[in-house]
């Protein structure tokens, strides 16, 4: 069975955390200082459990400033990591971007440092990886970020406890395309496993003006599937321009249980199921209509972040965290790697086949969105209500 234990547990349980080289913390070097700023946080928001040694960049004035501002030294050559390293988290574009963060990783596990790996990676990619790490000894991990976001652990624990009282009916879910590799590893556990699984992109309707998104019905661990992938891109400015994060229903007999949006809320809506009467009418109310007290919609989890100021600099952090206990068990514990491996591949595996049914993005170059006043939003809904 793939590894899906991380999910419930919480970001605090550091295990039995000891360093190879002694001591109660991992040293850890960073590599990469773009998207990798949110890994030299999490680091440094563990100093029970982490160390940060060092940060591996190209030597720009950039990566310079910022390896000075942590107290730390910076390397330009991966040979220049010191051997009293645990852990590096390459955050690096692989291959699936056009990057050599996986030929970065493979050197770094035959040397024996264990190796975090930002997501996406191919396939080809992550056996090169998994083979490496055989051969120095190492354990091997591919962050995929979002299923260790506080809000979606509570789904997937809600999804698990669902699981064992009655079967998944349905997945329905939408996300940009830049999110959709993690998006297959969060269905995959939300669902008990990826396997089977099929994608089939739906025709695109003639005479009807096309949308953002690309439809595709699908098989996820079996569960019948919808998905709606915003299949479009800036080229010059590719982490913007998204409609959406991740919205994910999940359907059982008794409810649904929905995603809001990557950071929460998670909500559950009960089944609306009434009695009817001697005369075929719903009873809404009286004898036999308890089940009708129950709240319409409860919320599961509240978002996590009052604003995308606190997603930066706490929400991802803590999920890398989360991700690098993860790899810490794998450490202690050999016995994992060989499932934490197969679900790695198997994530990016199906990756490779919804894109390949979603295709080439459209190109998109459109001026920066306009703001909308929150407080305009509010005083519309309180002037419908008057």
């Amino acid at each position: 069975m793939e590894d899906q234990d991380v999910l419930s547990r919480p970001a605090a349980d550091a295990g039995g955390m000891v360093s190879r080289h002694g001591g109660g913390r991992r040293r850890v070097v960073v590599a990469g200082t773009a998207f990798g700023r949110i890994y030299i946080d999490a680091v440094l928001s563990r100093p029970d459990c982490f160390q940060l040694a060092g940060l591996l960049a190209k030597g720009s004035e950039y990566s310079l400033a910022l390896a000075e501002r942590r107290g730390v030294p910076l390397f330009t050559d991966p040979e220049q990591v010191p051997d009293d390293v645990d852990i590096v988290c390459v955050v690096v574009r692989s291959g699936a971007l056009g990057g050599d963060g996986a030929e970065l990783a493979c050197g770094l596990l035959k040397r024996g440092f264990h190796v975090l790996q930002e997501h996406p990676v191919h396939g080809t990619e992550i056996v090169d990886c998994l083979r490496a790490a055989r051969a120095g000894g190492t354990a091997y991990g591919v962050n995929t970020l979002y299923p260790t976001i506080k809000p979606i652990r509570r789904m997937l624990a809600v999804a698990a406890h669902l699981r064992q009282q009655q079967p998944l009916a349905f997945i329905d879910a939408a996300c940009n395309s830049q999110v959709a590799y993690p998006l297959i590893d969060i269905l995959g556990r939300a669902a008990g496993g990826l396997r089977p699984w099929s994608f089939r992109a739906g025709p695109e309707p003639a005479g009807i003006a096309s949308t953002p998104f690309r439809s595709l019905n699908a098989i996820i661990g079996g569960v019948p599937t919808t998905l709606r992938i915003q299949n479009q891109v800036h080229p010059d400015d590719p982490d913007n321009h998204s409609y959406l994060m991740h919205r994910i229903t999940l359907g059982w007999e008794g409810g649904v249980l929905t995603l809001a949006e990557t950071h929460g809320p998670v909500l559950w809506n009960p089944r609306l199921h009434a009695p009817r009467d001697d005369t075929g009418r719903l009873l809404m109310a009286g004898l036999g209509t308890g089940r009708l007290a129950v709240p319409s919609t409860v919320t599961l989890s509240d978002p996590v972040a009052t604003d995308y100021h606190r997603v930066f600099a706490d929400v991802w952090p803590e999920a890398v965290v989360s991700a690098l206990l993860r790899l810490c068990r794998d450490i202690e514990d050999p016995a994992r790697r060989a499932a934490s491996g197969q679900w790695a591949l198997a994530v990016s595996q199906a990756w490779k086949d919804m894109t390949a049914q979603v295709g080439m993005p459209e190109l998109i170059r459109p001026d920066e969105p306009r703001e909308v006043c929150l407080d305009a939003l509010r005083a519309a809904a309180m002037e419908e209500e008057g």
